[in-house]
């Protein structure tokens, strides 16, 4: 797709080409066999709003360079804010001072997978209003008429808004040759309306289920997503959700609204078929994989029906890229195909150590204080091309439960048990909704789950949901990441009372 928007020349104007030529020269002077830089400058603003009136707006820069290099077989790494061609040098002899020290306890010499040159090459995102380039006071506007809209409404005690929209602009090159420059926006709004039982104290909440986007303002002015009547929506569904019963334990069929079911699949399967996670490299935070290499293209991970990829392609995707933090392009593939694990996201390293050709592009640095890691692309699980909608998979369940909306969550050290709750649930009684449940939290292991999967909804029911913040590595990154999906249904599924599961 041609793109109508540029770097901006803020960006471009800063002494790309000097400190490149510092760096990456000083390190081969060095013996090293490979070296990187990155310049980024990431903006962060969030503006937040309380019962319709501003509470905070908060505002952040991050520009900086990094320098990579492997030296003898080990990693070295190295991070500053000074942007000349001095601090360049200084920086490519740290990183190869930190290789040098930790060589003695590298025990897998680094070896990167090849990938093409991409020689002075370009790439911003898809996005049609920088939200940077509009005035505050514009943009606390809007959020305060979608506040006041839910504030008015009847049973509505309280309203907190917020929106987190970022600008990420980066620069690669490497000793190879490559040369790449990129931008891209994202944005995520959210709107929470909180009712209260003055007569028990109880409350209530909801919240829109509008997901994070690779957008720009126009998502919240467009028609991308209405948000109009999502917001005229809420009130009711709120008082409904203060009235409904609480769920019997059991087991029921459910259907999962795109909503809810983007985390399962972050959970379940985008964390498990990372191969640093799979191989056990990535184990002190949030653990390691069930999906051990030894089972790649025998695991059945589910129904022959679960198809998912990863993609770092995906239009207005949180995890999209040109080219990732080697310098590896944006690609699509499959990581369970028929319900049998195939693939896993990979970064250059890695890909070489199971001696695959090529790595998929899934290296990622959250700042440019930060070395890159292998992260999550954007892991969808994919329709069926001639699928049914949501009101035909709900009209073929004769007792179950139809979840929306993400909320809490649980899962082991080895993406294996979870549990998870949401937004909203509705008893299915004879294929129709019959209102809605309370305290619902269904349970399962990754693979009976993915196995009691019996219907895949259309493409008509696909949703591409996500988050900013996906946590990995230490010291901690934030990632973004999308994931798309349709709904499904999941057949005898075991369903919890929180409230009964607290002892309450």
């Amino acid at each position: 797709m041609p793109q109508t928007r540029s770097v901006d020349e803020s960006f471009l104007a800063l002494p790309l080409s000097a400190l490149t030529d510092a760096a990456l020269t000083r390190a081969l002077d060095l013996g090293c066999s490979h070296a990187d830089i990155r310049v980024e400058r990431i903006r962060t603003q969030t503006i937040s709003l309380r019962d319709a009136r501003p509470e905070a707006v908060t505002d952040g820069e991050d520009l900086g360079l990094a320098v990579r290099v492997v030296h003898e077989g080990t990693w070295g790494f190295a991070a500053g804010v000074v942007l000349t061609a001095a601090e360049a040098v200084r920086l490519a002899e740290e990183a190869v001072a930190v290789a040098t020290v930790s060589a003695a306890i590298n025990s897998d010499r680094v070896e990167l997978a090849p990938e093409p040159v991409y020689r002075d090459a370009t790439w911003v995102s898809e996005y049609e209003i920088d939200p940077f380039a509009l005035p505050d006071a514009e943009k606390t506007a809007l959020l305060t008429e979608f506040s006041e809209r839910l504030l008015a409404a009847d049973g509505v005690e309280h309203v907190q808004s917020s929106c987190m929209h970022v600008k990420e602009q980066k620069y690669y090159a490497d000793t190879a040759g490559t040369r790449t420059r990129q931008q891209r926006v994202r944005i995520h709004p959210e709107f929470t309306a909180l009712t209260v039982d003055r007569a028990t104290g109880s409350f209530e909440s909801m919240r829109t289920l509008g997901p994070p986007a690779g957008r720009g303002w126009e998502y919240l002015t467009g028609s991308s997503w209405n948000w109009g009547q999502e917001l005229a929506e809420i009130p009711e569904l709120l008082r409904e959700k203060t009235k409904a019963p609480s769920v019997e334990a059991g087991r029921y069929d459910l259907v999962i609204d795109p909503s809810n079911l983007w985390l399962t699949i972050h959970e379940s399967i985008g964390h498990a078929t990372e191969l640093d996670r799979a191989l056990g490299y990535e184990a002190a935070y949030a653990g390691t994989s069930f999906a051990t290499v030894d089972k790649l293209g025998t695991l059945q991970y589910g129904s022959p029906l679960l198809q998912v990829t990863g993609d770092r392609t995906t239009p207005h995707g949180l995890s999209t890229v040109g080219w990732d933090d080697e310098g590896v392009a944006g690609q699509e593939w499959d990581i369970v195909k028929d319900g049998v694990l195939v693939g896993y996201q990979v970064d250059r390293n890695m890909a070489r150590l199971r001696d695959l050709p090529r790595s998929n592009g899934c290296a990622f640095a959250d700042s440019p204080g930060h070395v890159p890691v292998q992260r999550m692309a954007n892991v969808s699980l994919r329709p069926a091309p001639d699928g049914p909608s949501t009101d035909e998979i709900i009209g073929g369940v004769e007792r179950g439960i139809y979840v929306v909306g993400d909320k809490s969550w649980s899962i082991d050290m080895q993406r294996y048990n979870f549990q998870f709750t949401g937004q909203r649930f509705y008893r299915i009684e004879d294929g129709r909704l019959a209102g809605q449940l309370r305290d619902v939290a269904y349970q399962a292991t990754t693979t009976d789950f993915w196995g009691s999967m019996s219907v895949v909804g259309g493409p008509q029911t696909y949703v591409l949901g996500g988050a900013f913040n996906c946590g990995k590595a230490q010291p901690g990154q934030a990632a973004p990441v999308s994931h798309g999906c349709p709904t499904a249904r999941f057949d005898q599924v075991s369903v919890l009372n929180t409230v009964q599961e607290a002892g309450r």
